[in-house]
C-alpha cells in the first residue's frame, strides 16, 4: 500500500469520527422528542466509523474506496443541512471534509 492508500484510508476514518462525534453530543444534548432521531444517528455513525476503522486495516483499495465514497456522500449531505440552516461550520466543515476525502479517493484511485 502506498501513501495514497493511507492519506484516503486516514482522511475517511477522520471523517467517520467527526460524525461520531457530533452524533454523540448530540444524544447527550437532545430532548426528549428528539431523541430518537439522535439514536438513529447515532447507530449509523458508530457503524460507520467501524467500516471506516476496519477498512484502514483491511489493506484493501476497494474497500476503503467503498468506506471513503459512504464518507463523501455523507459529508455532502451534512453540508447541505448546514447550508440550508444556515450555519458556516456546519456547511463549510464537511463541505471541505468532503471534498479533502474525494481528493484523496481519486489521488488512491489513479496512484
Amino acid at each position: 500500500m502506498d501513501i495514497s492508500y493511507w492519506v484516503c484510508a486516514g482522511i475517511t476514518v477522520i471523517s467517520a469520527a467527526v460524525s461520531f462525534g457530533y452524533s454523540l453530543a448530540g444524544l447527550r444534548t437532545s430532548d426528549a422528542p428528539s431523541k430518537t432521531a439522535s439514536r438513529y444517528a447515532f447507530s449509523r455513525s458508530v457503524a460507520l466509523l467501524a467500516v471506516a476503522l476496519t477498512a484502514l486495516f483491511a489493506g484493501s483499495v476497494g474497500f476503503v474506496a467503498a468506506a471513503a465514497i459512504a464518507m463523501v456522500l455523507v459529508q455532502t449531505i451534512d453540508a447541505v443541512i448546514g447550508a440550508g440552516i444556515h450555519d458556516r461550520l456546519k456547511t463549510y466543515g464537511p463541505a471541505l471534509t468532503a471534498l479533502f476525502n474525494l481528493a484523496a479517493l481519486v489521488w488512491m484511485l489513479v496512484a
